[in-house]
């Protein structure tokens, strides 16, 4: 869809969701961002995996990116409360675990590609959050409560980090994790004075797919009738 097109389509479906709602999604947009990215790695209890979707959205982190090797990813809709509709979530499912390229390898490729700086979260290491600079885009990696990330997970990132602890237990579980970790992060991105934010053409891909989505059923016949009149130029 060009660029005309797609301000045109945006226009005509605000006519049908609330002045309320148009002004709700302008203003989270405002605040998304693809700087920082969250990595998944073989998270497979639903209650958590939905609570780090919502932090996400919670704090402003537009993409997760989901590693499936061992177990597939579940979401609970009644912990999510709706975030997942509103994040783009990118899935790197292992299929072929004996000949393929390790589902994580792919993963770390692809954010690399993009000018990612990779973060492993685990207690092994003596640095923390706080000692990464923001002067890249930085990908957090989580892995599973149990045993945690991946040893091809480690050895490819770049760096480890950790949460520091003060009491018996060695970790927070992955969702607590999650949300402690974004704090700081946002936080920081926010006071550093990077352009973190969308870019325009982001914005409006994004506006468009959640007015859809407030739209709900109506947004089909309501596009059949735009394209119809768009293509008669009436």
């Amino acid at each position: 869809m060009d660029p005309q097109t797609q301000q045109d389509l945006i226009e005509f479906l605000t006519q049908h969701i609330t002045p309320e709602r148009r002004a709700r999604i302008d203003e989270v947009l405002t605040y998304r961002t693809r700087y920082i990215t969250l990595v998944l790695e073989d998270v497979y209890q639903p209650h958590n995996a939905s609570a780090v979707l919502r932090s996400c959205d919670c704090f402003g982190i537009q993409d997760v990116h989901i590693i499936e090797k061992r177990n597939a990813y579940k979401v609970n809709t009644d912990v999510a409360l709706g975030a997942s509709q509103w994040l783009t979530l990118h899935r790197f499912r292992q299929e072929d675990p004996a000949g393929g390229v390790d589902a994580t390898q792919r993963c770390f490729n692809h954010l690399r590609e993009k000018g990612y700086y990779l973060i492993a979260t685990t207690p092994h290491t003596d640095r923390t959050l706080e000692e990464v600079p923001l002067d890249q885009p930085l990908a957090l990696v989580l892995g599973t409560e149990l045993l945690g990330l991946s040893s091809v997970a480690l050895e490819l990132a770049d760096e480890r980090v950790k949460i520091p602890m003060y009491g018996f237990t060695e970790s927070f579980n992955i969702s607590v994790s999650a949300a402690v970790m974004l704090y700081h992060l946002i936080r920081e991105l926010h006071h550093s004075g990077r352009d973190w934010h969308l870019s325009e053409d982001e914005m409006q891909a994004l506006r468009l797919a959640w007015i859809r989505k407030s739209l709900k059923r109506k947004t089909e016949p309501l596009e059949r009738r735009f394209f119809e009149t768009y293509a008669t130029g009436k």
